[in-house]
């Protein structure tokens, strides 16, 4: 149950499009004043170090991160959803050298609002992950804004909706939903927890990325999250990344991923797509590549 480890994969193209759908997500919900209440129910260790002997022993960053980095370096027509990106990878990195990938959570707090008081809630399951997220977050500093549980954050995100009122009455959340489907029944859980969300709360924004393998639940999981989003009378969004083959054949691990978004911001659509033509022909290597964008 706990043998995976995020800090193996971190900085890969499924990252590139799980934070850049992330940061621009958030960037459009924040144009409103009122506070958020952001969960994220499966946090990992919040840092990883691209240079470290877990990223360096899959080398999944040289196919996501770093080539992204690389080829851009002298793009000068960068797209604002990509840019919002970039933006966030250079704050932690501020030498101009990637040596540090910020995880879901530290992505969040470094755009949370003070002083609309939005509040962070991260759970992790794993032991080792766990510890090393509440120590990272410690250096913080950040009080009660956030707050760290090791707990089945599918279970424990019950609790938290409907979330508590913000100073003007308003209620608003986003939810980001990330297992690592290491276990077949994540998928599951993840449709059911999400009916379960859009019947505690309807007009919360819920943001999940899943694996795309050759495996029926995961090709299933984006048609059954579109017709609880259509069910509901909710709209949704859904992105793709495929960086292909290599030239042998082989995949080497990992090579498409996909995110749904639940009552998205409205001018997502559009800010997600400019960066995702620019993003999915970079990434691409071999044969086979593709990316898209639907929406209702």
């Amino acid at each position: 149950m706990f043998s995976y480890r995020h800090a193996f994969h971190a900085g890969n193209h499924a990252d590139v499009l799980k934070h850049m759908t992330l940061v621009a997500t958030l960037k459009h919900l924040m144009h409103k004043e009122p506070g958020l209440t952001l969960i994220d129910t499966h946090a990992g260790a919040g840092l990883y170090r691209l240079d470290g002997d877990y990223s360096e022993t899959g080398a999944e960053a040289q196919y996501g991160i770093f080539k992204l980095l690389t080829a851009l370096e002298n793009h000068t027509a960068i797209p604002e959803a990509l840019q919002d990106y970039l933006d966030v990878m250079a704050h932690f990195n501020p030498n101009g050298k990637a040596k540090i990938y910020p995880g879901s959570p530290f992505i969040i707090q470094h755009l949370m609002r003070h002083a609309a008081r939005d509040r962070l809630k991260l759970f992790e399951m794993h032991p080792t992950d766990a510890k090393t997220l509440a120590s990272n977050v410690a250096q913080l500093d950040a009080g009660r804004a956030i707050m760290i549980a090791r707990e089945d954050g599918f279970e424990s995100l019950k609790k938290l909706l409907p979330p508590p009122p913000s100073a003007t009455g308003s209620r608003r959340a986003m939810v980001l939903m990330d297992p690592s489907y290491e276990i077949k029944s994540d998928y599951g859980k993840v449709t059911s927890t999400i009916q379960d969300c859009l019947k505690r709360f309807a007009t919360g924004t819920y943001v999940v990325w899943y694996p795309i393998i050759a495996r029926v639940e995961a090709h299933d999981l984006p048609k059954r999250l579109k017709t609880l989003a259509n069910q509901a009378q909710k709209s949704w969004l859904h992105a793709t990344l495929s960086i292909g083959r290599h030239a042998d054949g082989t995949t080497a691990g990992l090579a498409a991923s996909g995110m749904v978004v639940i009552n998205p911001p409205f001018s997502l659509k559009d800010k997600l797509r400019e960066a995702i033509d620019v993003v999915g022909p970079v990434l691409a290597r071999g044969t086979g590549h593709s990316f898209s964008l639907e929406h209702s």
